[in-house]
């Protein structure tokens, strides 16, 4: 399936599980695309797959099993979509910057395979809007997972966080302190006993139960 040619691929596209917790479909939404009637649709629906269930698996199944549901703001963007957004001033960096970021189906300048999505997580956003600091849960993540990059914005503590193979673990933030936290293959200005004491209220990693499979349906049948 290399690109989405009829509405019956769509709908096959959308259908396509990623991890066990999200679809194709969840990422595929676009206010641009919405907007200016554009298809926000991968080109090379193989390449968005792999990336889409490596960041998914990663990043986003963790962070669910830890804080609850996480809400996606902005996830995949086509190449047209992110170049018309891009032109038009909308917040969008230029293709090249956003291959294996927002653009899924694209490898970077160095040939890695990535995915990027901005994400709210509502457990923690209703404590930074009453004043906690965004770091808190920035280094929770360094900490945790296997993450590229974040970038983080002041409306809800939401960030930019991406996946990309030969991760380079970088933080930035519009948020005071505004600019880098930690530059790619930099010791963190905090040690470890110090970024723990920032989060050592949250939830354990992965520590909520979800019901289990029966086991007459948990293996797969040939």
């Amino acid at each position: 399936m290399r690109g989405i040619t009829s509405l019956h691929l769509l709908e096959r596209l959308g259908k396509t599980r990623l991890s066990r917790h999200f679809f194709a479909r969840d990422f595929l939404y676009s206010e641009i695309g919405n907007f200016h009637a554009m298809q926000n649709l991968p080109e090379d629906v193989e390449l968005f797959l792999a990336a889409g269930r490596a960041f998914c698996t990663e990043l986003l199944d963790p962070m669910v099993e830890t804080f609850g549901p996480i809400a996606v703001r902005s996830a995949y963007r086509s190449p047209q979509v992110n170049r018309f957004g891009n032109d038009h001033n909308l917040k969008c960096a230029r293709n090249e910057a956003n291959y294996a970021g927002h653009i899924w189906d694209r490898r970077d300048s160095a040939g890695r395979m990535g995915a990027c999505v901005s994400v709210v997580v509502p457990w923690f956003a209703d404590q930074y809007n009453r004043g906690r600091d965004w770091r808190d849960l920035a280094w929770w993540v360094h900490d945790h997972l296997p993450y590229h990059e974040m970038w983080f914005f002041p409306t809800n503590a939401a960030f930019n966080l991406t996946w990309r193979e030969g991760p380079e673990r970088v933080i930035s933030s519009y948020i005071a302190p505004r600019g880098k936290l930690l530059a790619a293959g930099a010791t963190p200005a905090e040690p470890l006993a110090a970024r723990r004491a920032r989060y050592a209220d949250f939830p354990p990693l992965r520590g909520i139960v979800y019901p289990a499979i029966p086991p007459r349906w948990a293996t797969a049948k040939d």
